[in-house]
């Protein structure tokens, strides 16, 4: 069951990038939208470095992240994804998720500001498929 759980889990991963990701502020949940890049398990996702994600990041490296949910109802499958972020000093990261649409943010992918968050997975469940219930990828 465990390899078919990961392939689906890999699908959802590679095939929706955009979604929640929270973390803790004042002690209290804070979720925003994020555009992530999977690897494996591993995802990333870019950022600057003056945020207040990455402030609360520091105080709490802890995050919980969802992906796939496509809004058409009950049976959507999707994946809960708890990990523990930090910040990667890769350059050849930030040159592979660097794109255009991050001009209006950063000067490049050598912008000082432009940082990446690197999300090693420490749960992942696959979701809702047609009522199911969740099964969890032993990691």
């Amino acid at each position: 069951m465990s390899d078919n759980v990961k392939a689906k889990i890999e699908k959802i991963l590679n095939e929706h990038n955009v979604g929640p990701m929270a973390t803790v502020q004042q002690n209290k949940p804070h979720s925003r939208y994020m555009t992530f890049f999977a690897e494996e398990l591993k995802l990333y996702t870019a950022t600057s470095k003056e945020t207040h994600k990455t402030e609360e990041l520091d105080a709490n490296p802890y995050t919980h992240i969802l992906l796939g949910y496509e809004g058409q109802g009950i049976g959507d499958e999707y994946v809960e994804y708890e990990g523990k972020v930090a910040i990667s000093s890769s350059d050849e990261i930030k040159k592979k998720l660097w794109n255009d649409h991050m001009k209006p943010w950063f000067e490049g992918p050598e912008d000082p500001s432009y940082i990446v968050l690197e999300i090693q997975p420490i749960q992942i469940r696959l979701m809702n498929k047609k009522g199911q219930p969740p099964k969890v990828l032993e990691l």
